[in-house]
């Protein structure tokens, strides 16, 4: 198992407002309706800063957050400070490594969302993630989980490009705007595994005021591996989606989306 813990500093600092611009992000809703119909609890593995985690609790389901990045809890419990005492009632966060998180608690629902386990880059702890998640399954209960489908045309081009991919403006001062770059810097084949840098500009007019760079590396699935990872944790697959309108999971798909429950 890798020791590497991501801290993700800089993502924790502009995450909310990046994707609060993203116009095509759709899992919230995916999500919500999910937590809504088991009705909770609800485990979130790699909740972040709780963009899904606090849609959640302020619909009236219990729900407890993981994350091994203490910058992004730390944006978590100053945005759940400003919530009311019947939404912090409903959420308790742990810092720690969905690798091998443990709580005495069992769950109507376990989620992954917006790919958390594509940062598990190798099959011993894509494993040790997915035996977490069926670990703290109610009997009867779901695990549902994202990660991209694996265009590999776009994968294997553009390796020191940068591209711009989302503007948004400073929330602190509207004259401002950022841009997250990202630059593939390199694709390992064999381990299926691309690492990236992002890249943040923040300018005043047309003048660059401001420069500051993450690395990010992550992990790819095919089908088929997805499927090996399953059997050997012990789950099966409920459901299978090719996008959060539930269009099938075939060769036009965007997304590969599993609901999964204990094998039997």
């Amino acid at each position: 198992m890798s020791d590497a813990v991501e801290s993700r500093t800089l993502s924790a600092k502009y995450y909310d407002e990046a994707y609060a611009a993203d116009e095509e992000l759709a899992d919230a809703p995916f999500y919500l309706d999910l937590a809504r119909s088991t009705g909770g609890p609800v485990l979130e593995l790699g909740c972040g800063t709780g963009r899904i985690l606090l849609s959640i609790a302020r619909a009236g389901v219990a729900i407890d957050g993981v994350d091994s990045s203490r910058p992004m809890l730390d944006r978590l419990r100053r945005k759940l400070d400003l919530e009311a005492d019947h939404v912090r009632g409903r959420v308790s966060v742990f810092e720690s490594d969905m690798r091998n998180f443990r709580s005495p608690r069992k769950y109507a629902l376990v989620i992954i969302p917006f790919r958390p386990l594509q940062h598990m880059y190798n099959v011993e702890d894509q494993l040790a993630a997915l035996r977490t998640a069926a670990f703290h399954l109610q009997d009867g209960g779901l695990l549902a989980f994202d990660v991209y489908y694996p265009r590999f045309e776009k994968i294997n081009a553009g390796v020191g490009q940068e591209v711009l991919e989302m503007e948004w403006r400073d929330p602190t001062d509207s004259g401002k705007v950022i841009r997250r770059y990202y630059r593939k810097d390199s694709h390992d084949k064999i381990h299926q595994n691309i690492r990236l840098t992002f890249i943040f500009r923040t300018w005043q007019g047309d003048e660059l005021i401001r420069e500051e760079a993450e690395g990010l590396q992550m992990s790819y699935y095919t089908y088929p591996h997805l499927r090996a990872l399953f059997m050997l944790a012990g789950l099966e697959v409920r459901e299978e989606h090719g996008s959060f309108s539930k269009a099938p999971l075939d060769n036009n798909a965007d997304e590969m989306i599993f609901l999964l429950k204990k094998a039997a």
